[in-house]
């Protein structure tokens, strides 16, 4: 049985509800990124993703997915899927044994069907608003959204909407963006600003010097040494390549030496080009877990991000 015919939803093509203006441009933005499948494909690319993954939501012990799907056939849903790249990387050849849906709010949802079908690993589709998804409650075993809910109108409402969809004693999974220092979320912000009234297309090419200084700096190999905290902007003391330094406290100029000029572009869009993109702090996010009555199991704090995978209270 297929995840829509376990739902009842067989036949069901789409569910997008309207939305703010900003949501829609996130939605399109990530459509768009997507749609780009050369700047996410790559040997090298996939496979940095899918350690970030394990590193992130298993501790770096895959055996914990295993756990996981454990007891019978589970339902995952994957909350803002995109083109489904991380619940293949991350759940692999396991979802073959397994009912999945991904919904997403962007045309992604077509790539990903196309990917799923590739890789000969079934799943469902949905384009949908994941804070209106027609899922009913209660019914879900594992809901996944793997750096999405902040690219919402409101993380929290969103985290609330796909709680809800979660049998008790299932799991969520989710991975929101961290606040970052002072002159680097004012930076982004900015960034984002300036890139606002443009194309995507037009958003991608004017990102690409901005990927080049990164490549620039990356490329130096140099090595500085801070010698105090300076609490006030968020910088820490202690050595630090200079590209670092610069990607942690100034902007977001990504870069691996491995990856094309393409892919490190991907990364910046995906950051910079989105209207709907908060940052939370560790508190704010233990904070919605004890309010929705989720047990963190693991949590995974990093200078990027906070990583959850937390069980429904029966």
């Amino acid at each position: 049985m297929s995840a829509l015919a376990r739902l009842g939803l067989a036949g069901t093509k789409a569910a997008v509800t309207e939305s703010s203006q900003s949501q829609q441009q996130t939605g399109e933005a990530f459509g768009f990124k997507w749609a780009q499948r050369d700047s996410y494909e790559s040997p090298a690319f996939q496979s940095a993703i899918k350690q970030w993954l394990i590193d992130r939501y298993c501790g770096g012990d895959v055996s914990v997915i295993g756990r996981w799907l454990a007891g019978g056939r589970k339902l995952i849903v994957d909350a803002g899927c995109g083109a489904g790249n991380a619940a293949l990387l991350l759940f692999g050849d396991q979802l073959a044994h397994h009912d999945y849906l991904g919904v997403d709010i962007s045309s992604a949802v077509d790539v990903a069907r196309e990917r799923f079908a590739a890789a000969g690993v079934p799943g469902d589709f949905l384009r949908a608003d994941l804070t209106a998804m027609p899922i009913p409650d209660e019914s879900v075993d594992i809901a996944f959204s793997e750096g999405v809910l902040h690219h919402t109108n409101n993380t929290f409402a969103a985290l609330t909407a796909l709680t809800k969809k979660v049998k008790p004693g299932g799991r969520v999974m989710f991975y929101v963006y961290a606040k970052k220092a002072a002159i680097r979320e004012f930076t982004d912000d900015h960034v984002r600003h300036s890139l606002s009234n443009l194309t995507d297309e037009q958003a991608w090419e004017a990102l690409l010097p901005l990927t080049r200084l990164g490549a620039a700096l990356g490329q130096l190999g140099v090595e500085i040494d801070v010698p105090e905290d300076i609490p006030y902007l968020g910088i820490r003391k202690g050595k630090q390549d200079l590209q670092r330094f610069f990607y942690w406290n100034v902007m977001k100029l990504y870069y691996r030496p491995e990856f094309s000029e393409a892919e490190c572009n991907h990364v910046n869009f995906d950051w910079f080009r989105p209207l709907n993109c908060h940052r939370h702090t560790v508190e704010e996010v233990r904070g919605w877990c004890d309010q929705l009555q989720l047990a963190i199991e693991h949590l995974d704090v990093q200078e990027s991000g906070i990583t959850v995978v937390s069980r429904k209270h029966e």
